[in-house]
């Protein structure tokens, strides 16, 4: 965290705490989703079609900083945060925000943290998705589906963080800095350049 600026800190917690109480709502919302879904023998997939959504911050956030740790961090004080606000999932909740953020931070890792293109931010969804459906394997009974549901949950969960974490989160991403808001972050300045050179 050395190499990090004030603001970048407080921009991350910031997204952190705003997340969380997204994080949340969405867990009544596959609560609600699940119970539809029950009498046709598809309970399983009421969480997984929008699980991606639970790794969304941690794209945000390394997407606008672009800094070692923003994905880990952020999705972890978003972790926290739910605990605090009284989620029902209780403090373990604690521990799988902290492996979906592993799972998006490796994505980042891998390209050392010079790559943020939507195939990155992808792959960063997916691989957040692979880390909670292996630790949800130990935590959450999934190890106790059948081979075929194993597959289609694990598979339906990549696809929902590909997409609800790393295009959503890109999307939602450029539409804050199209504002103007994050001027003094990475991603801002980034597009400054592009419409600096775009202009000469």
């Amino acid at each position: 965290m050395k190499e990090w600026k004030l603001k970048e800190i407080v921009l991350m917690s910031i997204f952190g705490v705003v997340f969380a109480f997204i994080y949340l709502g969405f867990y009544f919302f596959g609560q609600g989703l699940r119970n539809i879904l029950t009498p046709f023998g598809l309970a399983p997939f009421g969480y997984e079609v929008i699980f991606g959504i639970w790794f969304i911050v941690s794209i945000i956030a390394a997407y606008v900083i672009r800094k070692k740790g923003a994905a880990f961090w952020s999705e972890l004080i978003a972790g926290i945060v739910q605990v605090l606000i009284g989620s029902p999932a209780g403090p373990q909740l604690i521990i799988s925000a902290a492996i979906q953020g592993l799972g998006a931070e490796a994505a980042f890792a891998a390209t050392k943290w010079k790559n943020y293109s939507l195939t990155v931010l992808v792959a960063a969804g997916m691989s957040a998705a692979v880390f909670s459906y292996a630790w949800g394997w130990f935590q959450s009974g999934l190890a106790a589906l059948t081979p075929g549901l194993i597959i289609a949950t694990l598979l339906v969960r990549i696809v929902s963080g590909a997409l609800l974490a790393g295009v959503l989160g890109k999307w939602i991403s450029d539409q804050l800095a199209a504002t103007g808001v994050l001027r003094g972050y990475a991603l801002g300045k980034e597009r400054q350049k592009k419409r600096v050179r775009k202009a000469s």
